[in-house]
């Protein structure tokens, strides 16, 4: 017996129009194809192959199926013999076992339990009067009753225990629910108590679209700190890395268009979805991980980017795109408005507006040829070779031999160095960075010095590194913000130096404070051994820093909030903060008079 998760994962991957092709002369016709009907004798083709919804149906003699049907009908093979034959030409290896029924699955009760409270929010947004507030919120976002149907969304009250309760009355186990993160606990608290309260509810499905997990948005809490979003944690069913949101509806459209788009969340995939676009996914709150990638390329070779523009989205779009080329796609790069998502768009200026923004998108080679082009890197020697460093990356990772090869002979005729030794570079690993400050000359370990000094030489100590290579900038920028800079002169000097990597020059329009601390590190000729041990070091303190604001914010909601269940609840994240404020910078807590020591 073939275990059922191996069959649906075959199922899910099975290119049905591929396999009946192999018997039956289809033609494409609008989203579907026809052909004259293998079952009967007819002229008018009426038999339909759907691939979105993965099965057959002839409107002459009635049969109708999936794609283990036809083989069966078609073929005369018997259930495994089909299964065997798809998993063969899906690439899944089979595994037969002996089983009994009603042990068939470990799995099953997770899944039962995902199934029972995708249904349970459902009925909480449908409900006529305590749905009417989130009805209100996802109307009012373009998403129809029919789109949120279409998906599954649903509606977590503003309850701690009304899923719980819902659970009980079916012999939903506590423990259960709790290992699918459906539950939480508290120290303090005797009971579990619901996860998810005051929240749109988005169910994430596997490609086989069994409910693996959910993500939750939180649309009426004024309440701060509390998170935008709130997702399952990691179970034995689901893997946030291994997962991409809307594939399982997807997946047939993204292999009819030869394309994905990929986007940044939850409302993203579903109003895309809704005006038209069906071949959306989104990555999980995560980077886009290799493992992601590698599922997104059993359907298409073809993926476009439509993340934010600014320059945080630009960072995660050039590493989503180097992610996808690693696993054999050809990713491109669309550029929105600033200040748009793909969601606002849509919503305000249509999909005909958003199909222009596609049709306009480039090769993420070419976008970052753009984007150095326009920061005037090929003027000069030294940007040119700034160049290469950003460029060279990105030409390693394309998997396609055809495509590397394009991307050499690109760069090679804009930065003027020759093939071969554009080739030779290749061949090495990233260059390390160089050495580059005398501070620690001492021979001590620069990470046990660093927490000793105040933050604004921590900060300046950043912005000193950052002056010695655009690499630097570039590590920074993955890490911090100009808003966790405390020093606002320092603040200044980031924003200028992300603006331009390569500046070396005080800036006229900088405000006199800023420029002479700019001056100042611009001619500081100290050197720093241990530079990357320093830098780390150097980041993990100030972001350990906005960290510990959020702490105190909450120690000090907790001081005001006469609810015991939501101090429990704020506990809970003070602990889970003040954890990371430690791991980042296990000195902080003592550097600052507030104690929190007894959170852990």
């Amino acid at each position: 017996m073939i275990p059922d998760e191996i069959v649906e994962e075959i199922r899910a991957r099975a290119d049905i129009v591929d396999v009946i092709g192999e018997f039956v002369a289809l033609k494409k016709a609008g989203k579907e194809f026809k052909a004259n009907c293998p079952f009967h004798e007819e002229r008018t083709p009426s038999f339909h192959v759907v691939p979105d919804k993965g099965f057959f149906k002839c409107f002459g003699c009635g049969q109708s199926g999936d794609v283990f049907k036809f083989l069966m009908e078609h073929q005369g093979m018997d259930f495994v013999e089909a299964v065997k034959h798809v998993a063969g030409r899906a690439g899944v290896e089979v595994r037969e076992v002996k089983r009994s029924a009603e042990a068939d699955d470990p799995n099953r009760p997770l899944y039962a339990i995902n199934a029972f409270a995708q249904d349970w929010f459902r009925e909480c947004l449908t409900d006529p009067d305590g749905g009417a507030a989130a009805r209100t919120y996802i109307e009012g976002r373009g998403i129809s009753p029919e789109v949120a149907e279409r998906f599954g969304v649903g509606y977590a009250p503003d309850d701690w225990e009304a899923l719980r309760s819902a659970a009980g009355k079916h012999g939903l186990e506590d423990d259960l629910m709790l290992e699918v993160g459906l539950l939480n606990t508290s120290d303090r608290k005797k009971d579990p108590y619901d996860r998810f309260r005051g929240r749109i509810m988005f169910p994430i499905e596997s490609v086989s679209g069994r409910v693996i997990a959910f993500g939750g948005r939180d649309f009426e809490s004024d309440q701060a700190g509390a998170p935008k979003y709130l997702n399952s944690p990691e179970t034995r069913i689901y893997r946030k890395g291994e997962n991409l949101y809307g594939l399982s509806w997807a997946r047939h459209a993204v292999r009819r268009e030869e394309c994905a788009l990929l986007v940044e969340g939850y409302m993203d995939v579903v109003s895309l979805a809704a005006h038209g676009f069906n071949h959306t996914v989104a990555s999980l709150g995560t980077a886009l991980t290799p493992e992601q990638a590698r599922l997104l390329a059993r359907y298409t070779k073809r993926a476009l980017i439509l993340f934010d523009s600014d320059a945080a989205g630009l960072r995660a779009t050039f590493k989503a795109g180097d992610t996808l080329l690693e696993a054999g796609l050809h990713p491109g790069v669309v550029t929105l408005p600033p200040g748009e998502d793909p969601d606002t768009v849509v919503r305000n200026q249509g999909p005909e507006a958003l199909g222009e923004y596609l049709d306009q998108a480039v090769d993420v080679l070419d976008r970052k040829l753009q984007i150095l082009e326009e920061r005037d890197y090929f003027s000069s020697i030294g940007g040119k070779r700034s160049a290469l460093d950003r460029l060279l990356p990105t030409i390693r990772c394309a998997a396609d031999a055809a495509l590397r090869d394009i991307y050499v002979t690109k760069v090679a005729g804009k930065t003027g160095v020759r093939r071969e030794t554009l080739e030779e570079e290749l061949k090495k690993q990233r260059p390390r960075v160089a050495k580059t400050t005398k501070a620690f000359k001492s021979g001590k370990d620069p990470t046990k010095l660093l927490p000793l000094v105040p933050k604004a030489a921590v900060e300046r100590q950043v912005l000193l590194m950052m002056t010695k290579g655009p690499e630097w900038v570039e590590r920074a920028t993955e890490l911090i913000s100009p808003e966790d800079f405390d020093d606002q002169s320092y603040r200044t000097i980031f924003h200028a130096l992300l603006d331009n990597p390569e500046l070396r020059v005080v800036p006229a329009s900088m405000d006199a404070l800023a420029a002479q601390k700019f001056e100042e590190i611009l001619s500081d000729p100290i050197e720093i051994n241990h530079g990357l041990e320093v830098f780390r070091k150097s980041v993990d303190r100030i972001r350990a820093e906005v960290v510990y604001r959020h702490v105190k914010d909450i120690q000090h909601q907790m001081e005001l909030t006469q609810d015991e269940d939501e101090k429990l609840e704020l506990l809970k994240t003070l602990k889970e903060w003040t954890k990371e404020v430690r791991d980042l910078d296990p000195t902080i807590l003592q550097r600052h008079s507030a104690s929190v020591g007894d959170t852990t």
